[in-house]
């Protein structure tokens, strides 16, 4: 499911930081600020993720308690409209990822 793939990416967002730590500079304050900035990206994009499986769960289970008819129907729709709009953020970013990494890929070194 899509929520698995998006909880998938929590866990290889800490290997994207440590291949950063691979800094061309040699001094200490400009690494460890670099290192606190990435630290700071991992643990931001970690929450938004994080964030976007909790709504996408959440949607999931008052859909399935709404389909039980636990749940009013403007609750349910509510919670898919919420689902959706969490969705298109995470393939916005999703986007924006993949086409910095195909400008950076056509730069020459």
């Amino acid at each position: 499911m899509i929520v698995d793939r998006l909880a998938g990416l929590t866990q290889s967002a800490p290997s994207i930081a440590d291949s950063a730590s691979l800094s061309p500079l040699n001094s200490p304050s400009a690494a460890s600020s670099k290192n606190a900035g990435t630290a700071d990206f991992t643990a931001l994009f970690n929450d938004m993720v994080t964030n976007a499986v909790g709504v996408l769960k959440g949607a999931e289970a008052v859909a399935v308690a709404g389909v039980q008819g636990q749940v009013p129907v403007q609750q349910v729709v509510e919670a898919v409209m919420a689902a959706e709009q969490t969705l298109q953020g995470a393939l916005a970013v999703r986007d924006k990822v993949v086409a910095a990494y195909l400008e950076l890929s056509r730069m020459s070194i």
